[in-house]
């Protein structure tokens, strides 16, 4: 028993002692929370807000529109633990507001084991959110999805569009940028470029290549938006919901949208609510400018053929090493030629001629086939595209207008307006008989100007770089003689410069409409021809033909255009007078033409003669009354010595809606019959385009005041040149050409004529050149230049400042777009005393050249104004020390000149600088070309400025002596420096 009631007291001992350690240990673990609270809620508050910033995450970068259901459950859990967390930082802020609190161990230790209970849950949940996030972030658009890009070579003509389009996306007040041109041009391989491009990768937070098919529609396009954006597309949605979703998805994101091919209006804002999102921006590709402008672009590129060098490069590189085999790199040449430039057909004929290797045979026989447009793998494709182009024209007007442009030369200049006369002798554009319009000839033409501007938008015809031409390019051409051959009453004979010395056989002539011999070495004609259905026919600059068969012309009872101008021939023959329906004659610079056959007067239909540079006499053609456009020369007055010869002459063409008189080198008696004849043709009221030359302005006087064409005002356009020309001038004014404008040139004469104000009012060009009595140019009075946009001021030297701030109350110069200054040798600076607002801020171009005493170019104010200049040229002016005076510009601002693009400085020995420091930005800078400026040896640039200057040309010298203040600067800079070739000046204006 007592060992029973001793086992019984130790079992109670041994409980007894369990108890109590499990008491102690219990303690011991809350007095452990109660030492660890701080930890446990810094460890709780530090996962916390991870998760936050998870969860922030996921809902900033991705829209609600695609977070799915799993994904929103955690996001509802985050927020109860949110809340949770919140209580338990609550209650530890009060516990440390209450230090008494403290002491109490048994809550402090349940609120510190809370709270690592909590972290535990909070490091769950984290966990589980970095697994939803790595999968929706792998759902998410990535910034640019790289495509396919054709390399392009640097410094290519392509290469150069695509960094224009960079530095416009970099231009903050440009948001779309339109790239347009004929098909196989390289505009899509232009788009594929910059969709991949580096810079524009850390421009844009998104990229989207949204190619646009013929088939396209609005929803279709907006699906392609949308799966680039990994948004859902759902059929049933409706146009407006699908621009909202996107709209939302791109909101506070910098976007660039790159569209291609777009062949009809597309409204951005109806497909994806771009007008919201102010960030986007848009590169269109078309090849119509019209739909360009159409969509509101605010920059246009045009982009054109290769060059010979480069698409031959190009065609080199994808044919390979077979091209190096002797005797193949003279036919590749061949080859390249008939691809016009285009690199579509580049390629596409390229991987033809790849699989001939160096089988020269296999390389002539193909080329054979492609002039014949045949077997050639690609010309197909190219052609349907091209066709498309012709068949889309809205009127047959236009399609014949097109096909006419064969017949001249590949890449030819064609002057514009004889082009459009030659189009309206045909009947292209046909007179509107419904009214009955006195200047008919005038409205044709500008029908006709509407027709061409149709024609360059869809790129069949393009713009030439002479100002007044354009040019065919030879696949258009091909086409267009392909397109000819099949009309059957459209046949071509077109064989410009091909070097005949006979002409075509009798049934090639028999059989055409039209026919082009331009440019060839014939000697001779056929005696007598059987085409009655010639329309047009193109002798000009068959230099070696002098002559021209009796019976010639007397089957071509239909020829409406004749041209045989720089041909030598001396007389017409009598068989002319068969030519009743011709409407066009043009016989200028045939120098040897002394006389016309007395059967001119048959003509009855002739609207345009041109006799400019012949010795035909004004009087040979007076019969010819109904001419509505006459070209002649000073010396077509005659030389005579009786005044008859020369007077009453041009008073008889009363239906004469265009005249101009060109100055040549023999103004023989002119003088004395000017006066006389400026009255005549002031008589002429039916005028809408007038070329003369006035000798003294009493002589302009005459005409301003008695015309009854120049009272009606904006009727008339003209071209005046006013004073004694002498033989130096007749090149500037050649250079000073500009079209549609009316022009005025003021060439050695003096003071400022009351008259000379009045035509200055409706002048747009002004030539000042060797006048002497003016020492401004706004001594002409500023108020009669409102209309300027062009000024050229050469030899004045009285001149010493163009104009005088001093004595003018408003903004002057206010449309000026170019000002071009040479050879004035007192001139000092552009401007004195105040710039008022509006003063020059159109001005693009400024030349100053030859102006020895020049100190001043931007006076205090004038900078500011220049918020468009583009091109600023400075040579040989010796006394520039500073092209922007810093005393002159001392608060000058950082974003001054923000358009300049090129700057050439030549011959300027005394050049220090150009800006006193770097704090300009130069934010449109892309072209330097600096020669004989050795005392320049710094340049205004650092490492963020400048930031599109991508070509410096200057000396090498100059180059190596430069000083800079970071070594940096140089090797960011070193890559674009092209060292100067060694001639005097070899950079053009």
């Amino acid at each position: 028993m007592t060992e029973v009631v001793a086992g019984a007291a130790g079992a109670a001992a041994v409980e007894v002692y369990k108890d109590g350690r499990s008491l102690l240990t219990s303690a011991g673990s809350r007095i452990a929370y109660v030492k660890d609270l701080k930890k446990n809620y810094k460890k709780l508050m530090q996962e916390a807000r991870k998760l936050w910033e998870l969860r922030d995450g996921i809902e900033t970068e991705i829209s609600r529109l695609k977070i799915s259901q799993v994904t929103r459950e955690w996001i509802v859990k985050v927020e109860m633990i949110t809340r949770e967390v919140r209580e338990l930082e609550t209650k530890y802020n009060d516990e440390k507001k209450n230090p008494w609190r403290l002491l109490r161990v048994w809550p402090h230790s349940n609120l510190s084991k809370d709270m690592a209970d909590k972290h535990g849950q909070v490091q769950i949940l984290l966990e589980e959110g970095k697994l939803k996030r790595g999968v929706l972030v792998a759902e998410l658009p990535e910034p640019v999805r790289k495509i396919h890009a054709p390399k392009i070579e640097d410094n290519s003509s392509l290469h150069k569009v695509v960094e224009d389009v960079v530095s416009f996306l970099d231009d903050k007040q440009i948001r779309i940028i339109g790239i347009w041109g004929r098909v196989g041009t390289g505009k899509t391989t232009i788009m594929q470029n910059l969709n991949n491009h580096k810079d524009i990768a850390k421009m844009f937070d998104i990229v989207i290549w949204a190619p646009v098919s013929k088939e396209w529609s609005l929803k279709k396009l907006q699906g392609a938006i949308m799966q680039r954006l990994k948004l859902n597309v759902e059929s049933t949605a409706s146009i407006e919901e699908n621009a909202w979703r996107i709209s939302e998805e791109l909101k506070g994101k910098k976007c660039l949208i790159l569209v291609d091919e777009i062949f009809d209006l597309i409204d951005l804002h109806e497909v994806m609510g771009i007008q919201d999102n102010l960030e986007s921006k848009v590169v269109l590709a078309s090849r119509l400018r019209d739909i360009c402008k159409d969509m509101e672009a605010d920059e246009l590129i045009n982009v054109k053929p290769l060059s010979d060098h480069e698409a031959f490069n190009m065609f080199k590189e994808k044919v390979g090493r077979s091209i190096h085999f002797p005797g193949i790199k003279p036919v590749a040449e061949l080859v390249v030629r008939e691809c016009g430039g285009l690199p579509l057909l580049i390629d596409r004929v390229a991987r033809t001629f790849r699989k001939k290797e160096r089988n020269v045979s296999l390389w002539r026989d193909a080329l054979n086939n492609l002039r014949r447009w045949e077997n050639t793998q690609g010309m197909d494709e190219v052609l349907e595209f091209l066709r498309f182009c012709y068949d889309n024209l809205d009127s047959d007007a236009k399609k014949v207008c097109f096909l006419y442009g064969a017949l001249y030369p590949e890449e030819y200049d064609i002057y514009i307006d004889y082009l459009l006369e030659c189009w309206r002798a045909e009947g292209f554009i046909p007179a509107d008989e419904s009214i009955h319009d006195k200047n008919a000839f005038r409205d044709a033409r500008d029908k006709g100007h509407a027709i061409l501007d149709d024609l360059i938008n869809v790129s069949l015809l393009e713009s030439s770089e002479k100002r007044k031409c354009v040019k065919m390019n030879k696949v258009l051409r091909d086409m267009a003689l392909k397109i000819s051959s099949q009309i059957g009453d459209s046949k071509f004979l077109a064989k410009p410069c091909e070097g005949l010395e006979e002409p075509p056989n009798h049934e090639e002539w028999k059989y055409a409409s039209r026919i082009s011999l331009m440019d060839n070495e014939l000697c001779n004609l056929p005696e007598a021809l059987e085409c009655c259905d010639l329309l047009t026919l193109l002798l000009q600059r068959n230099k070696n033909l002098c002559a021209i068969p009796e019976f010639f012309f007397k089957s071509m009872c239909n020829l409406r255009v004749l041209d045989l101008h720089d041909t030598s021939i001396e007389s017409l023959p009598s068989s002319l007078s068969a030519l009743i329906s011709l409407k066009g004659l043009y016989l200028n610079s045939c120098s040897n033409l002394v006389e016309l056959p007395t059967q001119i007067k048959e003509l009855v239909q002739l609207e345009v003669l041109d006799i400019r540079g012949t010795k035909i006499s004004l009087v040979q053609v007076r019969c010819l009354i109904w001419l509505k456009c006459l070209r002649i020369s000073l010396s077509n007055f005659g030389t005579g010595s009786h005044t008859q010869n020369k007077l009453g002459n041009v008073s008889r063409f009363v239906s004469l809606e265009e005249f101009s008189v060109v100055i040549d080198s023999s103004k023989q008696s002119w003088d004395k019959i000017v006066e006389t004849i400026a009255t005549e043709v002031a008589s002429l009221e039916k005028l809408t385009s007038l070329q003369f030359c006035f000798p003294k302005v009493d002589c302009l006087e005459i005409f301003v005041t008695t015309s009854p064409a120049w009272k009606k005002g904006s009727c008339l356009t003209f071209q005046f040149a006013v004073g004694d020309h002498d033989s130096t001038c007749f090149q500037i004014l050649k250079s000073f050409d500009y079209p549609s404008y009316n022009r005025l040139t003021l060439v050695n004469s003096e003071g400022v004529n009351p008259v000379i104000s009045k035509v200055l009012m409706e002048t747009h060009a002004f030539a000042l050149i060797n006048h002497k009595g003016a020492s401004r140019l706004s001594d002409f009075g500023t108020e009669n230049m409102e209309n300027m946009l062009v000024c050229l001021i050469e030899r004045c030297d009285e001149i010493e400042t163009i104009i005088n701030g001093d004595v003018i109350t408003k903004g002057v110069l206010e449309c000026l777009e170019e000002l071009r200054i040479n050879n004035v040798l007192k001139l000092e600076s552009i401007w004195e005393g105040p710039v008022h607002p509006g003063s020059l801020t159109q001005l693009t171009t400024l030349t100053l050249t030859k102006c020895p005493e020049l100190k001043k170019i931007f006076s205090n104010g004038v900078i500011q104004q220049l918020l468009e200049l583009q091109h600023l040229r400075i040579e040989e002016c010796h006394q520039i020390e500073e092209i922007i005076m810093h005393s002159e510009n001392i608060e000058l601002e950082s974003s001054s000149l923000p358009r300049l693009k090129t700057l050439v400085l030549l011959d300027l020995p005394k050049l220090r600088s150009i800006w006193v420091n770097d704090s300009l930005k130069w934010p449109s800078l892309q072209s330097i070309k600096i020669s004989m400026c050795d005392r320049l040896k710094r340049l205004p640039f650092n490492i963020v400025n400048a930031t599109k200057l991508r070509f410096i040309e200057g000396q090498q010298t100059w180059w190596e002596e430069l000083v800079w203040e970071d070594d940096a600067v140089k090797q960011r800079l070193q890559p674009v420096f092209h060292p100067q070739l060694a001639q005097a000046f070899p950079f053009s204006v």
